[in-house]
């Protein structure tokens, strides 16, 4: 029997009782979890209860702190180490295992996240990093200047946290196991979804706010990818050729389209 790991996870929630109960069940090692939810309608709340979470409510007032960062400051949780999960993610118990054996030489660590579409977990194509488990005291949202523009609301957008002031020479590391992101299940709420991350990123970009990405090869992709003609077709080809998603099958087609789609509705 594996004891405890010394990490809150805090799962931001908004009707998510379809996908719930699936992530809940992959973490019961953690020693704590925390659900921040955003006045669900639906049986979310009481899932998270059954499961023994501790359910906080959130309400947004329109400015800074947004939902991630207002976690951070106000939460009493027990342990300054987290780890964010969203409530359609699922975390496998190899990534369990390695986060048991972190030894924090880092202020925080990117997890790999893997794509589950239609059933299948994807062995190929896009997989996305995010700076979800880290140390609180050490790391923090940046504040945007974002709230002009729709699109995503309460939630942080599509950047990562980065090093406080007083932790810059701190470094940021990586983990190897997935974190599994069971996408396109419910197909008008993704695409409902993207639609609104696609025009949060078109009002950003302009306005050149966003975070640098802590890996300057990373920074440099990102700025090249950016910069590049027909970058919705680009988006495809780097998800379905580029890193094999044809490999995947029908999933890894849907997937890749999904990509392509999103960028067709940045006007790129």
């Amino acid at each position: 029997m594996h004891g405890k790991i010394p990490v809150s996870v805090i799962v931001t929630t908004l009707n998510e009782e379809k996908n719930l109960a699936r992530c809940l069940a992959a973490l019961e090692r953690f020693d704590e979890i925390v659900i921040v939810d955003s006045g669900s309608t639906d049986a979310t709340c009481a899932i998270a209860r059954a499961f023994g979470a501790t359910v906080v409510p959130f309400a947004w007032n329109g400015r800074y702190p947004k939902k991630r960062q207002w976690c951070l400051d106000t939460l009493a949780l027990k342990h300054d180490r987290v780890f964010f999960v969203d409530g359609d993610e699922e975390v496998t118990p190899a990534l369990c295992e390695e986060i048991a054996a972190v030894d924090w030489a880092c202020a925080g660590y990117f997890v790999k996240g893997a794509y589950v579409v239609d059933g299948k977990k994807l062995r190929f194509g896009l997989k996305n990093n995010k700076l979800c488990l880290f140390d609180r005291r050490l790391i923090e949202f940046p504040v945007v200047d974002d709230l002009d523009i729709p699109g995503m609301g309460e939630m942080e957008g599509h950047y990562q946290p980065v090093l406080k002031a007083g932790a810059m020479e701190r470094k940021i590391g990586s983990l190897r196991q997935p974190l599994y992101h069971y996408a396109l299940e419910d197909r008008a709420r993704w695409q409902a979804r993207h639609d609104g991350y696609a025009i949060w990123q078109r009002g950003v970009e302009g306005r050149r706010v966003l975070p640098g990405d802590p890996f300057a090869i990373r920074r440099c992709l990102k700025w090249a990818f950016s910069h590049i003609p027909g970058r919705a077709s680009a988006a495809f080809l780097h998800s379905y050729i580029v890193k094999g998603g044809i490999l995947d099958g029908r999933a890894g087609i849907k997937l890749a389209t999904s990509r392509k789609k999103y960028y067709d509705n940045m006007g790129h």
